[in-house]
């Protein structure tokens, strides 16, 4: 029954993220940045001892939120249904990262780069005002393809395999990843277990991802083949252990070229040229939207059954 109860409200979680959206008002996950900021201000030191606490801390507290949910929730299988739709609605991103992703497609296709520049922040932490329109174009494929681990994948496997505590444990580690998370002077040595936390919860996550862009190419009119060789050739070389599985997938998918020159706030990064082709264009930012939504949809059926096969194993 805590397999099905798992399973169910995994599904109405995902119902509830494409129909709704994030919360408009005190989103959890946004209470919880203003508590880590309060937090840093209090622990921040230059060392990564204090950066370690700091991590601990955090998403220790997130998952043992979790642990009380969930057992609170075993009481009664429609209450734990309830706990764990709302915890997957709270910490999927799957309907913003869309309706973000899908405007600065039109915003660039309708040459409005300013109102795309505007947006880009809401998909990435890259300086908007240094990009063109091809750069705004690559930039929020890079993204799109990121934050679909990230923000969908990610979340419900963990979901799956760990329930609650394992869903906001890991949106947790990543807001944290999110925030402190930079190679810049301040965070190099107190974000560094931030960080490191997060590529091992999405080190898994990761691969599923760009697996199931592979499968999901053709649904959008990509390469399945692409997709697979892109991964597979030009996915280490990319500075995450992570993201450029996903990113070199969703390159191979759209047949395009990411990669190059990246500017941050915190400094310029030169990336690793990720699959074959031409650069990106609006068009391709919409695809990679679509694509994302292919993937999440696979992703959700992966999920659920994998929630029911781990409670028949118990």
């Amino acid at each position: 029954m805590v397999s099905v109860a798992r399973a169910v409200g995994l599904l109405l979680g995902v119902a509830a993220d494409g129909a709704f959206g994030d919360p408009r008002r005190r989103h959890p996950v946004a209470g919880f940045g203003q508590v880590a900021e309060k937090v840093e201000q209090v622990a921040y030191r230059d060392d990564r001892l204090a950066g370690v606490a700091y991590a601990a801390v955090l998403s220790g507290g997130a998952v043992a939120l979790g642990v009380l949910a969930e057992r609170i929730g075993r009481r009664d299988p429609v209450l734990q249904v309830l706990t764990t739709a709302a915890a997957t609605w709270v910490v999927l991103g799957g309907r913003t990262l869309a309706v973000a992703g899908a405007a600065i497609g039109r915003e660039l296709d309708a040459g409005e780069l300013t109102a795309a520049r505007e947006r880009l922040p809401s998909l990435c932490g890259r300086d908007p005002d240094t990009l063109d329109a091809e750069g705004l174009s690559r930039a929020a494929v890079e993204s799109v393809a990121e934050n679909t681990s990230d923000a969908v994948v990610a979340p419900l496997l963990w979901g799956a395999v760990a329930g609650v505590p394992g869903m906001l444990g890991y949106r947790a580690v990543n807001t944290l990843d999110a925030m402190v998370g930079y190679r810049s002077p301040r965070y190099r040595r107190f974000g560094w277990a931030s960080a490191r936390l997060d590529d091992l919860v999405n080190l898994i996550p990761a691969r599923v991802a760009a697996a199931l862009t592979v499968v999901g190419a053709p649904v959008v009119g990509g390469s399945w083949r692409g997709a697979w060789q892109a991964w597979h050739r030009d996915a280490a070389a990319h500075p995450s252990p992570n993201a450029g599985r996903v990113e070199a997938a969703f390159a191979g998918a759209l047949e395009v070229r990411l990669g190059g020159r990246t500017v941050y706030a915190h400094g310029v990064e030169e990336r690793p040229i990720l699959g074959e082709g031409r650069v990106p264009d609006s068009g391709h930012v919409t695809r990679a939207v679509e694509l994302s939504r292919v993937v999440g949809s696979l992703t959700t059926a992966v999920a659920a059954l994998l929630a029911l096969l781990r409670g028949r194993r118990r």
